[in-house]
């Protein structure tokens, strides 16, 4: 499993255009990886399961398991799977860049969920808005305004 610094610069990369499904598989593998180290941190060990054929779907019911607030990424997982197939099933599609790229903006809204999550309890109750964060930001314009 790679580090999250290494499958950030994986989100960040520009879309490799001439082996798109090749860039998918790698996008998939490094969304799966993210919930991998999800379930790792939670002292659990990461299935191997596949859900509707897909490991991430899996690995998504599996660090969703006791924490509801992580179900706020579920459809994120599903629209993962969902820009797979639509780049894997069809591949001479004339929208295939688009499809790619949707699947890469996805992918790093589920990794920015996810290691935003890691490092701030309670984060993920309104996706990635963020509300412990906006709160602390709020508290400190406050304090500064009275000062």
């Amino acid at each position: 499993m790679r580090s999250l610094a290494e499958l950030e610069a994986v989100f960040d990369s520009p879309l490799p255009t001439p082996d798109i499904q090749a860039a998918a598989e790698n996008l998939l593998k490094a969304s799966e990886e993210v919930l991998e180290h999800w379930v790792t941190a939670r002292g659990e060990v990461p299935t191997t399961d596949t859900r509707e054929g897909f490991r991430l779907l899996a690995l998504h019911r599996q660090g969703a398991k006791g924490d509801p607030s992580f179900n706020a990424c579920r459809e994120t997982s599903r629209e993962i799977a969902y820009h797979f197939n639509l780049v894997t099933l069809e591949p001479e599609h004339s929208d295939i860049t688009d499809r790619l790229y949707m699947m890469a903006l996805v992918s790093k809204h589920l990794y920015l969920f996810v290691s935003g999550k890691l490092e701030v309890a309670g984060l993920g109750e309104f996706c990635c808005a963020a509300k412990p964060i906006r709160s602390a930001m709020d508290n400190d314009s406050t304090t500064r305004e009275e000062a």
